[in-house]
């Protein structure tokens, strides 16, 4: 039976194919303040100006590719039971041909109603104003916004909880929940942190191996320790 190893991915591991990560040390967004276009008052105050920002960002992420660290990871499968918990709303670690990807986040490539929670469709193609769902509701991107709950949380606490072996990637683990699902490996878990930054104190863990690069060497690393 293959061991359990649950990976948590952010932005940084989509730097590579060219994705901008989430915001820089002032708080914007490309230039936005992220309460304007990531936020439920936000999409109130001006929806045009929210969905034509998603518009663009799902226009760039249709224009790039899975890089290394992705395939990297879809490598693993042959070796483990590998689950892949994201904070990242692109698709890449499926296009790739990861199998088992949840979405912590939302999705870009998708949009749902704005009164049915439950009504969510596949999106390539811009939103714009008087896009609506069946039941005559606006649409909007399928984004966890900043104030809205996670609805993914409960499921990926149950699947850290179960980790034989926690690997992160390029995530500072500053961004809650998202960064307690930590807390929630057992106590002897091998955890591996690939970051060139990392942001996490080496004595909080017991077991922890930091791997100090970009996503896509410290990927390939991570398959020698974990494979050879």
């Amino acid at each position: 039976m293959k061991k359990k190893l649950v990976v948590l991915t952010g932005a940084g591991i989509s730097a590579e194919s060219g994705i901008n990560t989430f915001r820089d040390a002032n708080g914007l967004w490309e230039g936005h303040d992220i309460y304007e276009v990531a936020s439920p008052q936000g999409f109130h105050s001006n929806p045009e100006l929210v969905l034509d920002f998603y518009n663009q960002r799902r226009r760039q992420l249709l224009t790039v590719s899975p890089n290394k660290a992705h395939t990297n990871l879809v490598d693993l499968e042959k070796y483990f039971d590998v689950v892949i918990i994201t904070q990242n709303v692109d698709d890449l670690h499926e296009r790739a041909g990861s199998t088992n990807v949840l979405h912590l986040h939302g999705e870009l490539l998708k949009a749902r109603s704005t009164a049915y929670e439950y009504l969510v469709y596949d999106r390539k193609s811009d939103i714009i104003i008087g896009d609506t769902c069946e039941q005559n509701s606006q649409l909007r991107p399928h984004i966890v916004w900043f104030g809205e709950d996670v609805p993914m949380l409960e499921k990926a606490i149950e699947i850290t909880l179960r980790a034989d072996i926690l690997v992160i990637i390029g995530t500072s683990m500053q961004v809650y929940p998202a960064a307690s699902l930590i807390d929630y490996v057992s106590e002897n878990v091998p955890i591996y942190f690939i970051d060139p930054k990392p942001a996490v104190n080496k004595n909080a863990f017991n077991n922890l191996t930091i791997i100090k690069d970009i996503a896509s060497l410290g990927t390939d690393e991570l398959l020698k320790k974990l494979i050879d």
